[in-house]
């Protein structure tokens, strides 16, 4: 079994279109930069230095990340993420 990781519509041509993909790691930031090494440069869309980028939002099992400890959240096999970019915008 592995990491489910549902990827939008705006990443997947990092993914060769797939809609998600599978990885490993025992932390959020181990299962990206796994995924990296088969989908270069994805993980530099999903985070920067200080962390899950500020218009990307991750959620495990339907929990955000960054109130699980973000990158340190711990991961394991049969897990599901889900990548988001945030929305904003809309009318005054």
């Amino acid at each position: 079994m592995a990491i489910e990781v549902r990827i939008p519509t705006i990443l997947r041509n990092y993914t060769g279109g797939q809609k998600s993909v599978e990885g490993s790691g025992a932390t959020l930031e181990e299962l990206f930069t796994d995924l990296d090494g088969r989908y270069e440069g994805l993980r530099e869309r999903l985070i920067d230095d200080s962390g899950v980028r500020r218009f990307v939002n991750v959620y495990l099992n339907d929990e955000d990340v960054r109130f699980l400890g973000g990158l340190s959240a711990p991961v394991s096999d049969g897990d599901t993420v889900t990548v988001l970019p945030a929305v904003a915008g809309g009318r005054r």
